[in-house]
């Protein structure tokens, strides 16, 4: 990958003999492909890869090696005897390369570190933090200076701080949260007096105040920088500040006295933002609430839950109905909100997957949701009217290439719908009411979202398109985010009338992560950035590659459990939907496991397939058979590669309905009556060309009995065959009997006339017989 930004270049298998992942080269381009790609010849190897390599031991013909569970590296790692510390065959170790690779010989290296068995509880978690380079260990020097921090509030940390500590603010998160870095609060409100008067709710948003623990430069903030973000696993979360803030002091625990940053905001009845105010305030949560308890209470206001709070239920509702004000609001900008199903992993005492449920939004989810939407929505328009440089989240819309993408597979679709050149969130949002009640509308909405870019931490605001704004940041998680953290440093320094400066010098990341691809920026490092606006850039950078590396951590742990986890079912049957279809097959999400896997091309019947990129599908060319997103088949559950993070499936065959498919185009366009070839060979040639029927793809059965067409071609076929072998057996005897000088003057003139016309040039003369009648 280019340091410029530049298209990544191919090494070949024979170029990454003496090269491994990691290692930073120069190379020099020798040829491009058929599709222009850039291959490459390595001219310099400037930086060896000093991170440890995780893999699993293993003994083979008395030679100690170790497979890296990264299947980048391409090429095992050979270990002395002397160099396994106290490990045996079968373990996961980390290995520290004491030679590296050649063009004649492979990496050595020695083991540093035994993380234990592959089916030790918590294994995949410690091979995956190690794999991504995920920060794990917090330093000594942070460690020390979080020990130092008081357990609670002091009187000292009170001054010039509103006192919302009588205010009933209250915490709503899911069953499993311990960490609580938002509370809300909401109460009706009026405000002045004839057509100018204000009517709507008074909403209040208190975030955890880290910054007023975490300072610029210091050892806490350099590993908070590091992390950029918390990374969450099933039954255990890597924090990016040690468990004494994120537990504990930054977190609004009930009835704890707590810092906070509030954004006080009046929303119109209509939904709309008609004034807000940020300031350092002091509170004290009165209760820790689950989105099941506060769904329950609002169905029921009379119900159980509701009696337990019972001096909370009018807050509650004031909640609920400032929540259907920026619901409205929100329909009217056009926000894009697709429903996806997302799962929850259960594990049970030993770490292994129990089942798999669907996570199930309810009213208190979309409540928090829009109330944490409102305060960061606050917050960009109240740093960018400070004109005051910070970190936006910026989602960006379809770029020009995926816009005509999905204008393409709109239309191959049939919908009467598209979007423009300059397409806005509302196109898409219109799109997805109007297809949500199609049989394809899971696919539908899968495209949508694919057209769209990553949303990303830049200084440079360029709006949200997924949400309809004009500025977002995210201010509301700092516990758990740089970023917020930064929002909430930038909105203090304007509070103050002042400026936050980068501490640049000191917020060098122990392991940068390399350049967004397509995104060059000069340096990795704040520190040597000449503008702050650069040094922004950078920071933004690092930010959303460590977004991006906690993410595929996390879904390399879910994909090992969901691994493990199928193991067990090997040669059961299930039924599921296709969810992505490729070029080399389909992948199979099932309904009762929430599991996905693949179905290889080969798989899927004995045909060629060709895959249309523009309808997103895989075609029979011989039968017609269609695989598309949304298709629901029958599936067996054939291999599973726990290596390498893999599932495999099988088409379940149904016979009856296979049978039904292989003949029904003869069934419709032949005519069994008729044994016209012609008329058989223009029914073929029909059914090839008309649309295949939309049916659940199946395998096909074996060849079904012979129609009369076929009957009647095979016995002229033989009949042919048996006129022929009596004209062959009747010039036989007719030559026989022909008398023997008659028979030899006949011979004499063929090769005279054979001779002729050799020794002449011209090509023989055609004798023509006349036939007998």
């Amino acid at each position: 990958m280019p340091d410029d930004g530049q298209p990544d270049v191919y090494l070949s298998s024979q170029e990454m003999h003496a090269v491994m992942h990691g290692d930073r080269l120069r190379v020099r381009v020798v040829r491009q492909d058929k599709r222009g790609r850039s291959e490459g010849r390595v001219l310099e190897i400037l930086e060896r890869r000093k991170k440890p390599i995780i893999g699993r031991l293993l003994l083979e013909s008395g030679i100690w090696l170790v497979a890296p569970e990264d299947k980048r590296y391409g090429q095992d790692i050979l270990i002395p005897k002397n160099a396994i510390a106290n490990a045996t065959a079968g373990q996961i170790v980390a290995v520290e390369l004491t030679e590296p690779p050649s063009l004649y010989s492979q990496p050595v290296g020695r083991v540093t570190e035994v993380l234990g068995e592959i089916d030790d509880p918590g294994m995949e978690i410690e091979i995956a933090v190690r794999k991504y380079e995920v920060p794990h260990a917090f330093s000594a020097d942070t460690l020390a200076q979080a020990a130092k921090l008081p357990d609670k509030v002091r009187t000292v940390d009170l001054k010039q701080r509103i006192d919302l500590r009588d205010v009933a603010l209250v915490t709503i998160d899911g069953e499993d949260a311990r960490d609580f870095d938002d509370a809300v609060y909401c109460e009706p409100h009026k405000q002045g007096r004839g057509k100018t008067a204000f009517k709507g709710w008074r909403l209040l948003v208190a975030i955890a105040d880290v910054s007023h623990y975490v300072k610029p430069g210091e050892p806490l903030d350099r590993d908070a920088y590091e992390r950029a973000t918390s990374v969450y696993f099933p039954r255990r979360v890597i924090p990016m500040l040690p468990e004494k803030l994120s537990n504990g002091l930054c977190s609004l625990n009930p009835e704890q006295d707590r810092l906070s940053m509030v954004c006080d905001m009046l929303v119109s009845e209509d939904g709309e933002l008609h004034a807000y105010q940020f300031y350092p305030a002091v509170i004290n949560s009165h209760a820790r609430l689950t989105y099941t308890e506060v769904a329950a209470i609002l169905g029921n206001t009379h119900g159980p839950e509701a009696h337990k709070r019972k001096a909370l239920v009018p807050h509650l509702l004031h909640l609920h109905e400032v929540y259907r004000a920026l619901l409205s609001q929100r329909a009217k900008r056009g926000a894009v909100d697709f429903e996806t199903t997302e799962t929850q992993i259960v594990c049970d005492d030993n770490g292994r997957i129990e089942k798999i449920v669907p996570r199930t939004r309810n009213e208190a989810h979309r409540l928090i949701e829009e109330a944490m939407l409102a305060a960061n929505v606050c917050s960009a328009d109240f740093i960018a009217g400070g004109k005051h440089a910070s970190l936006y989240r910026v989602h960006e819309g379809p770029t020009p290439e995926k816009r005509m993408a999905l204008q393409a597979y709109l239309r191959a679709l049939g919908i009467g719908m598209g979007i423009s050149d300059d397409p806005t969130p509302g196109e898409y949002q219109a799109i997805a009411q109007a297809t949500k009640d199609r049989p394809d509308a899971q696919q539908i909405h899968t495209m949508l979202l694919r057209s769209m870019q990553q949303a990303i931490y830049t200084p440079a605001n360029a709006g949200h398109f997924g949400l309809a704004y004009q500025a977002y940041t995210h201010f509301t998680s700092p516990i758990r985010r740089y970023p917020d953290l930064l929002v909430h440093r930038v909105i203090k320094a304007l509070l103050a009338n002042k400026k936050y400066a980068l501490d640049a010098h000191k917020m060098e990341a122990a392991n940068p992560l390399p350049k967004r691809p397509g995104r060059p920026t000069k340096t990795l490092n704040p520190a040597t950035a000449s503008t702050d606006v650069e040094r922004w850039e950078i920071v933004g950078a690092h930010c959303s590659a460590n977004e991006r590396r906690a993410d595929e951590a996390s879904r390399d742990v879910e994909a090992w459990l969901k691994c493990r986890f199928m193991r067990d079912h090997l040669g059961e049957e299930f039924s599921g939907t296709v969810s992505a279809v490729t070029t080399f097959g389909i992948f199979v999400q099932l309904d009762a496991l929430y599991v996905e896997g693949l179905v290889h091309i080969t798989e899927l019947g004995g045909e060629y397939f060709r895959f249309d990129e523009v309808r997103q599908e895989l075609r029979g060319e011989r039968t017609g058979i269609r695989y598309g997103t949304g298709a629901r088949v029958q599936v067996q559950v054939s291999r599973v590669d726990l290596d390498g993070r893999k599932i495999d499936f099988r088409l379940v065959r149904d016979q009856d309905e296979a049978r039904t498919l292989q003949r029904g185009p003869r069934d419709k366009h032949g005519d069994p009556k008729r044994h016209d070839k012609r008329s058989e060979r223009r029914a073929r040639r029909d059914a090839a060309a008309a649309p295949a029927p939309t049916v659940e793809p199946m395998p096909l059965p074996p060849p079904d009995p012979p129609t009369a067409v076929d009957a009647l071609e095979r016995v002229e076929q033989a009949d042919r065959a048996l006129k022929a072998e009596r004209r062959k057996s009747a010039r036989a005897t007719k030559t026989s009997t022909t008398h023997p000088v008659a028979a030899a003057k006949q011979t004499a003139r063929g090769a005279a006339k054979s001779v002729a016309g050799k020794s002449s040039g011209a090509p023989p003369a055609k004798t023509t017989r006349r036939k007998r009648t």
